[in-house]
């Protein structure tokens, strides 16, 4: 890990976005192709053509989409529309590290070419993930295979155990190569990016101190990085792309709810209390899934981001009650003498 943060380090720190650009580019072709690599071979073991891989993902349990009966499921489908829909907003329209490719394109036409693409291209990849682990824990069973308690560790043993040949373990490999550098570089430049721009100002430095600051800044975020994954990895017992969506739920939740107030309203809240707003708001979200649970029985799942984002839009409003009678007197004592 901290070899693989060290090489994005080293691609990202010279060039930055545009660097990333064309690696990225690279490394979801990789992707794509190993993803098919994978699946082709899972098809050969389990003896299917094509048309009986088609009925096996089809006919799986696992392939049901949608729950509509079960409200306490997680995968409830009105809970996951309308939790999907937000998140969506957040981690990708609201998120620097998935925007700042499109900020980077030279018109809007063309970054909106760039958001159509994206978004049309994540549907077919991610049911060829999806219908991957279908074909894996079939041909589990059909093998008698014991399986991994975390679901992140079946495409590794399967990979890494010889049951798919031994080649596979080299597209495996640069196939998780590329998904985690496409990862890390974008966050990486993202976060040095924000936290130059946003927290030290330095687009009102000179320019060579501003290069010394950023890549202080980069490297510094590089260390932070890999001391994060470590410590996620030691205390995070459920699989990734779960546990990223919860903690999203949390820290998401006040993003959601300052967009929100911005674009629909006109009020202007304290802004000493903003911060404490945005702590407060996951920490009553928490608060509150520990006790509905306990009360009832149901568990918030990433709709919980809806509660945060509404908990920070109360609590912005309560933050701006009075503040627009005070800036109407300002604005008339201005006035009044002559200003």
């Amino acid at each position: 890990m901290v070899i693989s943060i060290f090489l994005v380090w080293l691609y990202t720190f010279r060039s930055g976005i545009k660097t990333i650009i064309w690696t990225d580019t690279l490394q979801a072709i990789c992707l794509v192709a190993m993803l098919v690599v994978i699946i082709w071979q899972v098809k050969d073991k389990m003896n299917l053509d094509f048309g009986g891989m088609f009925n096996v993902i089809v006919n799986n349990p696992h392939s049901k989409m949608f729950v509509f009966d079960d409200w306490y499921s997680t995968q409830n489908f009105f809970k996951q529309f309308l939790s999907g829909i937000f998140i969506t907003i957040v981690m990708t329209g609201l998120d620097q590290d998935m925007m700042q490719k499109n900020l980077t394109c030279k018109s809007l036409k063309d970054a909106q070419k760039n958001m159509y693409t994206y978004g049309f291209a994540f549907t077919p990849i991610n049911l060829l993930f999806l219908s991957l682990g279908v074909l894996l824990l079939t041909l589990a069973s059909w093998k008698n295979i014991a399986l991994p308690q975390l679901s992140d560790d079946i495409l590794p043993m399967f990979c890494t155990s010889g049951i798919l040949g031994g080649s596979i373990l080299i597209f495996f490999t640069v196939g998780i190569i590329s998904a985690a550098f496409s990862s890390a570089d974008s966050a990486l430049t993202a976060l040095t990016t924000t936290f130059c721009v946003d927290i030290l100002g330095i687009e009102k430095q000179e320019a060579a101190k501003a290069k010394r600051m950023r890549l202080k800044v980069h490297f510094m975020i590089s260390v932070a990085f890999a001391i994060i994954i470590l410590i996620f990895k030691a205390v995070n017992n459920r699989s990734v792309i779960d546990a990223i969506y919860v903690v999203a739920s949390y820290t998401y939740g006040p993003l959601l709810g300052l967009f929100a107030f911005g674009l629909f309203t006109h009020w202007k809240p304290r802004d000493k209390v903003v911060p404490y707003i945005c702590i407060a708001s996951p920490l009553i979200c928490y608060a509150m899934n520990s006790l509905v649970y306990q009360l009832t029985g149901y568990k918030f799942g990433y709709e919980m981001l809806i509660v945060n984002g509404a908990i920070t839009f109360f609590g912005l409003w309560i933050a701006s009650i009075g503040r627009e009678k005070r800036d109407s007197l300002i604005f008339i004592k201005q006035k009044q003498n002559g200003n």
